[in-house]
């Protein structure tokens, strides 16, 4: 029994280590396309807790907008997040989509204002039809 608890404890420390060094490395990044993906998950998980809260987001769009944001959240993914480039593949699938639904029935400046990122990455997954709350 000791001997699994050791591992599980390097196992631990391994993991913590590892996200350090990727913090760092995502934070040397040049700006571009790179420091645009790394940054994508956070900010998509940020625009979720703000718009889940915001009372201009109808109740389907929010029921939307939650099961997204339980997805990211949640440990269990169908492709596993330690696969470099392709792990978060996912979860960004599940944000934008749920985002595109939303954007058909919230304005696109509550969607803007909910965004913590570069507003151009929203604008270009939100493409050309965003269409104005139902009245």
């Amino acid at each position: 029994m000791r001997d699994w608890l050791i591992g599980l404890g390097m196992a631990t420390v391994g993991l913590i280590v590892s996200w350090g060094v990727l913090v760092l490395l995502a934070r040397r990044l040049p700006p571009g396309i790179l420091r645009d993906l790394a940054a994508f998950v956070p900010d998509c998980v940020t625009a979720v807790r703000r718009l889940r809260r915001d009372p201009r987001v109808p109740r389907r769009a929010r029921v939307a907008i939650v099961v997204a944001g339980l997805w990211v959240a949640s440990p269990i993914d169908l492709i596993p997040e330690f696969l470099p480039v392709i792990g978060p593949l996912d979860d960004i699938v599940v944000v934008a989509l749920a985002l595109r639904y939303a954007a058909r029935q919230v304005p696109r400046q509550v969607l803007l204002d909910a965004w913590p990122g570069e507003p151009r990455l929203l604008l270009r997954l939100l493409g050309g039809t965003v269409a104005s709350p139902p009245s």
